[in-house]
């Protein structure tokens, strides 16, 4: 499928420990990749396209840029892998209009959302 003009095509999260983000997102969402040498790993999606990237530094992005929010059929059970991969909730599960959310952060510091239809 070719990408569409203006759309959203890729999200990167700079990590502090790549093979520990990686072990992080795979545990808690089933996430594979290709990896790109040291530092850098692809974010796999359907039909193996690659939607995003996790980037290896020193230090992670600082709050305040755009939030990413990640879809789920069952937030309750994606509170739990969050937690047993090795991530955190930090705000949530809560309400909103149209579903419920939470906030977490992965190994590395950086913080997403997870949300789902009431």
């Amino acid at each position: 499928m070719a990408p569409t003009h203006h759309s959203i095509n890729y999200v990167e999260l700079t990590v502090t420990d790549l093979a520990a983000a990686k072990a992080f997102y795979q545990g808690a969402f089933g996430w594979a990749f290709n990896d790109y040498g040291p530092s850098y790993a692809g974010i796999r999606g359907e039909g193996n396209t690659e939607v995003g990237g996790l980037f290896e530094a020193s230090e992670a992005r600082p709050v305040g840029g755009p939030f990413v929010l990640l879809f789920s059929e069952d937030l309750d059970a994606t509170a739990a892998a969050i937690t047993s991969a090795g991530g955190q909730v930090v705000q949530g599960p809560y309400e909103f209009p149209g579903g419920r959310r939470l906030h977490f952060t992965d190994p590395s510091g950086n913080e997403l959302g997870a949300w789902t239809e009431l």
